[in-house]
């Protein structure tokens, strides 16, 4: 064998070597995900990613040295898949081709993930929980993620179609991360369906054609028997939604009340207890809006419309919010199935209201009970937009990003 061949065998070699590290550690960072996915990053061990991935610890470490380390890249493996994903779709003609495709790509990678092909994506609640200098780097790429979300529209002529384009990116990318909880009802076959169903909200809305925006405040304010916990409950509720279920720390939530840990216990027995709490809160929260909208009578489309615009104006305030969904991952097993039954009842109620809209002429024909998962999605990431929406008039902020569903993602009404 002469110089050129050892040359060869010898590049063959390291590029195999490259490809299986490479297959190793993307199965690494799939085993991770999943972790995250049920345990939050905070709660994701060495050793339960080395389980299944079929490695022992030290093989895992060889990779990754610190725990810190292996959850922001998982993070960052989930972000880099949607920036492909939109890339992807910003290839289409139209605004309306890009949204339909990339709700296409995260239904087709929902299809593999079911098949056992792939490994579902990292959730993203635990993003700003990160440790820098990890922190920095993610968040610089999520607001990557939001900008060229936001770009599926074009390029905004103003400001106003700037924050209506803003809106609409959220929603989106919300709407798509909250897809895998309620998905899982539906068999793979029915998933063509679904997309369509759910691309038809947000290609028409929900209205009809010649609906007016006009919903009536509904007052949601009452007696609290225990001033002292709500007050815990709300600390609570923000903390989490900023930092994830482990993010927020008992000491964390003490010390923005600016009372003793002890002080903590004295309200509530355990974190799991809390964040249990905060879920009911919420959860009544949006039913205490359905019913007394219901109360109130007027077109089901009133009592809808009325509904949303409370709720999002409870997010926007920031003093009272409900907690997102998001802090679901972390929670024990047996928890999240009873907050996410919780979540359906009141999703299949807005379903109710919808049906029964439609069976009046006050609300456009669709599939109500992929619509309503959709207003879940609109309404508890509504949180995240509270700093957006403190930069106009309130009422401006809450018509503007409830028309994202309410009449469309491609429906410019909002701005004149």
């Amino acid at each position: 064998m002469d110089q050129t061949e050892d040359v060869g065998s010898a590049g063959a070699d390291e590029e195999q070597g490259t490809k299986r590290f490479r297959a190793k550690r993307d199965a690494i960072l799939s085993a991770a995900a999943e972790a995250i996915n049920e345990q939050s990053a905070k709660g994701m061990t060495f050793a339960d990613v080395a389980r299944r991935v079929g490695l022992n610890t030290t093989s895992v470490t060889y990779y990754f040295k610190r725990k810190e380390d292996l959850a922001a890249a998982a993070f960052e493996h989930t972000l880099d898949q949607l920036l492909a994903m939109i890339d992807e779709a910003s290839a289409a003609a139209t605004p309306r081709e890009r949204v339909r495709r990339y709700l296409a790509l995260n239904m087709e990678r929902l299809a593999r993930v079911q098949r056992g092909e792939e490994r579902a994506m990292a959730v993203l609640s635990d993003l700003r929980a990160t440790e820098e200098p990890n922190r920095t780097r993610l968040m610089n790429r999520w607001r990557e993620v939001f900008r060229r979300t936001r770009g599926l529209w074009g390029a905004a002529a103003n400001r106003a179609e700037t924050d209506l384009f803003g809106a609409r990116a959220h929603v989106l990318l919300e709407n798509t991360f909250w897809l895998p909880v309620w998905l899982v009802r539906y068999e793979p076959d029915q998933y063509a369906r679904v997309e369509a169903r759910l691309m038809d909200v947000f290609d028409h809305g929900i209205a009809i054609p010649d609906g007016r925006w006009a919903p009536q405040p509904i007052d949601l304010t009452h007696e609290e028997s225990e001033p002292g916990r709500a007050a815990f409950l709300l600390a609570a509720t923000r903390l989490i939604n900023e930092l994830g279920y482990r993010g927020a720390s008992v000491q964390r939530i003490a010390a923005e009340l600016n009372v003793t840990k002890g002080s903590f216990y004295h309200h509530l027995d355990a974190k799991d207890d809390l964040v249990i709490a905060c879920y009911r809160r919420s959860f009544d929260t949006i039913s205490d809006a359905q019913r007394l909208a219901d109360e109130a009578g007027g077109s089901h489309w009133q009592r809808l419309s009325s509904t949303i615009a409370t709720l999002l104006d409870v997010q926007f305030a920031e003093r009272t919010p409900l907690l997102r969904t998001t802090a679901l991952s972390g929670l024990p097993g047996v928890v999240r199935t009873a907050m996410v039954d919780r979540s359906n009842r009141i999703a299949r109620r807005f379903a109710g209201t919808m049906m029964d809209g439609i069976a009046e002429g006050s609300i456009r024909a669709v599939d109500a009970l992929v619509a309503a998962q959709a207003l879940m999605a609109l309404q508890n990431a509504a949180f995240d937009m509270r700093k957006w929406a403190a930069a106009m008039p309130r009422e401006r902020a809450v018509a503007m990003y409830a028309s994202t569903l309410l009449f469309g993602l491609f429906d410019d009404r909002a701005l004149r």
